[in-house]
């Protein structure tokens, strides 16, 4: 897996922040479709797509894993 949907992405972030608001802490991996994507990941994921979303003013139609 190459990339995200946004719909994907967008349930990634939920299933942690629910994690985080569960544990009070992020989680160290998560899973998409069975695909494991590591906590320095994800991070860098949500700053490129919070980043896109202030730069262009609409959300990505899908996010790469890596930058």
């Amino acid at each position: 897996m190459d990339s995200l949907s946004l719909e994907q992405y967008r349930e990634m972030v939920d299933e942690i922040i629910e994690f985080k608001n569960e544990k009070g802490i992020m989680p160290e991996y998560t899973v998409v479709n069975g695909c494991r994507i590591e906590k320095d990941s994800y991070i860098d994921m949500i700053e490129r797509v919070n980043k896109f979303i202030l730069e262009m003013g609409r959300n990505p139609r899908s996010v790469e894993l890596e930058s």
